[in-house]
């Protein structure tokens, strides 16, 4: 039996407890968090006895094999760092860290502690996005010339999750200042590997351009300075020489949740839209090439990352995404930070 920890018991938290608590050999035996009123709602949802304030305090009981780090993201570093130490296996929300050094000093440390460090990819978790980068892998379009990816979210705009202007939950999201890089950190991260791991490969030059846009009088909203990010766009090269346009918004009105990816190589074409099914892809191979004919086709199912990272902690190996992923995803997000300031294009 798998004895699991669940540090930080925000909204993010209670996806991962019942996930978590569902999977044959797993066992969530406590929980940490600096605020004692979520603490006390979380382990009462979830029949959690075990309680902590403090991570330190956790980690002198010990009673438990790893932990799910659904922290706030600059404070994903700091506790996964301590939790290496004490020896204990990480499950870490996205992003890793807030920058490369950091994430690439979580990736060291896992491994060189002999421990399982995974991080929580979401759409990993869909079928067709797996079922993608298998096609892609097995030569069924041919080599990849082409690629589109975008992530389209509109809580700037609508009501849809809550309002923004109100809620410290959404607040944060948009202040660099309290630990945000905006839509890029937050799910410019899931569009990136979408369109890397669909693609099956990773980006080898990058141009960036980050846009924040004017959202309250003096940019700000009460201890809110409003300085993250709010759209992306970037042109990019994969390692295969393929091209393709990845972008990612909170203004794209109308889309509460849309990410979608083209793949389009010299035998074929796939899509992707997770707005329509994480099931399901279309695919143009064969004689369709020729007018453009498209056919759906079911994705085999695939385990969680939830269930990766339990199966991880049996057999002793990390499974993918791990950190070593995370780490790589975040020096290109690092990398496009940079391409905006400098206005020009990168080579990672």
């Amino acid at each position: 039996m798998q004895r699991l920890l669940i540090l930080g018991t925000g909204d993010m938290a209670r996806t991962h407890a019942r996930a978590f608590s569902d999977i044959p050999g797993c066992e969530v035996v406590a929980a940490v968090d600096n605020n004692p009123e979520n603490l006390q709602r979380f382990c009462k949802e979830f029949g959690i006895v075990t309680q902590f304030s403090d991570l330190g305090a956790a980690i002198e009981w010990g009673a438990f094999d790893a932990a799910a780090n659904v922290t706030p993201d600059p404070v994903h570093h700091p506790t996964t760092m301590q939790l290496i130490a004490a020896g204990k296996h990480v499950f870490c929300e996205k992003p890793l860290a807030e920058s490369y050094p950091l994430a690439r000093e979580m990736a060291d440390g896992v491994r060189a502690a002999g421990l399982i460090g995974m991080v929580n990819l979401t759409f990993r978790n869909a079928s067709a996005v797996q079922h993608a980068h298998d096609l892609v892998r097995s030569g069924q379009i041919g080599a990849v010339r082409h690629f589109e990816a975008s992530y389209r979210q509109s809580w700037l705009v609508g009501n849809y999750w809550g309002d923004w202007r109100t809620e410290a939950r959404w607040l944060w999201r948009l202040s660099e200042e309290h630990g945000s890089l905006g839509v890029l950190g937050d799910v410019g991260i899931h569009i990136l590997d979408l369109a890397s791991y669909g693609a099956d490969s990773d980006p080898a030059a990058i141009s960036c351009m980050l846009k924040t846009f004017n959202k309250a009088p003096g940019d700000r909203i009460g201890d809110y300075p409003l300085t993250a990010n709010d759209s992306a766009v970037m042109n990019v090269e994969l390692e295969s020489g393929a091209v393709g346009v990845i972008h990612a918004s909170r203004f794209a009105t109308g889309h509460a949740n849309t990410l979608k990816l083209s793949i389009h190589g010299d035998q074929g074409a796939i899509r992707v839209d997770l707005d329509q099914s994480w099931n399901h892809l279309d695919i143009c191979r064969g004689s369709n090439i020729h007018n453009q004919a498209w056919e759906r086709i079911e994705a085999p199912q695939v385990k969680s990352n939830f269930f990766r990272f339990v199966d991880s902690l049996g057999q002793g190996l990390a499974q993918d995404p791990d950190f070593e992923r995370g780490a790589r995803l975040q020096h290109v997000l690092d990398m496009c930070v940079q391409s905006n300031a400098e206005m020009k294009t990168l080579t990672i």
